[in-house]
Order: structure tokens, then C-alpha cells, then sequence
């Protein structure tokens, strides 16, 4: 397989992928091309600063008391200025609605932990825990046996 990077400012921008058959690489390609809006990062807001926020560490988006905060890595919130449904529009496909309040990275879900009297909780990385709804695990359900 041969790749092939040209970079012309003058130019619009085209991704153009040339193979024999499509594949699960192929469409994992085509999804990341769609899903770039240009913005791979997030102004996020502490007490005393403005961090600009990777998507790729943000774990989870959370909405607390009205306001809506990103978790990395380490579990440290950062507010945001944006809606939670702004958000999910804006964000890759690797973020999931996992209740009514809550967008999950999944690649930084560590697993689903059962409750007494069937409630789900996600587990990210950092150790944090959120509430999973049933309408919403099931819909994770199906995407990952999908796969």
C-alpha cells in the first residue's frame, strides 16, 4: 500500500483513496474524512485558566447544576461554552450519548458495571463512573455488536 501526502494551500481540500475493495479500513477513513469539521480541540475553562482540550483526551462531557464540563484524562473538569447538543453535533462518532446529560468517549470507556435493580454504570479511565440510561445502553449495545 502506498500513501501519498500533498500539501497545496492553493487548492480546496480533497481526500481522494484509491484501493481495490472496501474494507473496514476504508470505512473507517471515509468516517474520519466526514467527520472533520477543521477543529480537533475545545476551549475548556478552569478556575484560573483556558486550556485548549484534544478531543482524543476528553473522556467524557458531563452537564452539572446547567453548566457544561469536559473530563481528560486525569478527571479534571473543565467548563465549557457550549451545549451539550452543539457538542454532539460538533464531536467525532467515538462520542456516545450514554443518558440525558453525558456524551462518553468510547475509546476511553474501560468497561459497564451492573447496579442492584438493572442500572449500568460506564467506567472511564480516569475512574470516574456515570449513569447509563437504558434507552441509550441499549442503543451502545447494538453499535458495539455491530462491530
Amino acid at each position: 500500500m502506498e500513501f501519498k501526502l500533498i500539501i497545496d494551500r492553493d487548492a480546496p481540500e480533497e481526500v481522494v483513496a484509491r484501493v481495490r475493495q472496501r474494507s473496514g479500513l476504508t470505512d473507517q477513513i471515509e468516517e474520519l474524512v466526514r467527520s472533520y469539521a477543521g477543529e480537533d480541540m475545545l476551549p475548556g475553562y478552569s478556575e484560573d485558566d483556558m486550556r485548549m482540550l484534544r478531543f482524543t483526551e476528553i473522556e467524557c462531557i458531563i452537564v452539572e447544576g446547567g453548566k457544561t464540563y469536559a473530563v481528560d484524562g486525569k478527571g479534571v473538569q473543565y467548563r465549557l461554552k457550549l451545549r451539550l447538543y452543539e457538542l454532539e453535533e460538533m464531536l467525532p462518532s467515538c462520542f456516545i450519548r450514554i443518558n440525558k446529560s453525558a456524551l462518553a468517549n468510547e475509546k476511553h470507556l474501560v468497561r459497564f458495571v451492573a447496579g442492584f435493580g438493572g442500572s449500568v454504570d460506564a467506567v472511564f479511565r480516569c475512574g470516574r463512573r456515570e449513569y447509563v440510561s437504558r434507552r441509550c445502553f441499549a442503543e451502545i449495545k447494538r453499535r458495539f455488536d455491530g462491530r
